[in-house]
């Protein structure tokens, strides 16, 4: 069992507390334990500073660099990433759901009949999301509850704002459905916007494969004949 005084010492609170919250919203629980993650990252930083000091002659200059470097990066490379990927599978896989759940509103279930059938229906990152909301509720949690605690799972702003309509229309009485369906249009043109600015960068990324690969290819094409006739009128 891990000495809960030793690791307040080493690490802040609000340090184990944003690195959980970054691990469950990356759907990576299972995988990495909050404080096992902060330990590595700490311990493989100082291997590298260590290994940077004694092998490298300006190992007093790099060692602090690159193990900054290194410190960061492993946080971003391994969770951020992870979380920005998900945040966009999770808004692709949104508007599929909700379309199902809404068109199984309609057909006058409640809220929670129609989130099991939805559920069992669609194999999905949000649909499993969905699934261990409904398996808290079985366990005595109230729905709305539940789904406020699913917030929390989910990186997706948009996501986390439909829950949110969803959530008030089932508790004041207003209609779940038509506040389902504004959600998917707004969740189709968040959709549009990327792929309009996705499109709008390939100018940018295209002028910088050319600068780096075919500049060099056509200064050599041009030069070459000078080059040889320098050389072999030589």
């Amino acid at each position: 069992m891990r000495n809960s005084k030793m690791i307040l010492k080493i690490y802040r609170r609000n340090t184990i507390k944003n690195i959980k919250e970054k691990i469950i919203k990356a759907g990576m629980l299972d995988k990495f334990d909050p404080l096992d993650f902060l330990n590595v990252r700490f311990i493989t930083t100082l291997i590298i500073f260590f290994a940077i000091l004694i092998l490298s002659d300006k190992g007093f200059i790099l060692a602090p660099v690159i193990s900054l470097l290194y410190f960061y990066a492993y946080e971003y490379v391994l969770v951020d990433l992870k979380i920005n990927k998900r945040k966009k599978s999770l808004e692709n896989e949104a508007i599929y759901f909700f379309e199902v759940l809404a068109l199984t509103l309609e057909s006058g279930r409640n809220l929670k009949a129609s989130l099991e059938i939805t559920t069992k229906n669609i194999d999905s990152d949000i649909s499993n999301e969905f699934k261990r909301t409904l398996e808290e509720v079985d366990l005595g949690k109230s729905l709305v509850e539940s789904l406020e605690d699913m917030k929390k799972r989910i990186p997706s702003d948009t996501i986390n704002n439909t829950i949110l309509n969803i959530t008030q229309s089932n508790i004041f009485g207003n209609s779940i459905i038509e506040s389902l369906y504004n959600q998917i249009d707004f969740l189709r043109e968040q959709q549009i916007l990327d792929i309009k600015a996705q499109i709008a960068k390939l100018p940018t990324k295209i002028s910088v494969i050319s600068v780096l690969f075919f500049l060099p290819i056509m200064m050599l094409i041009i030069l070459a004949p000078v080059v040889l006739d320098y050389f072999l009128g030589g």
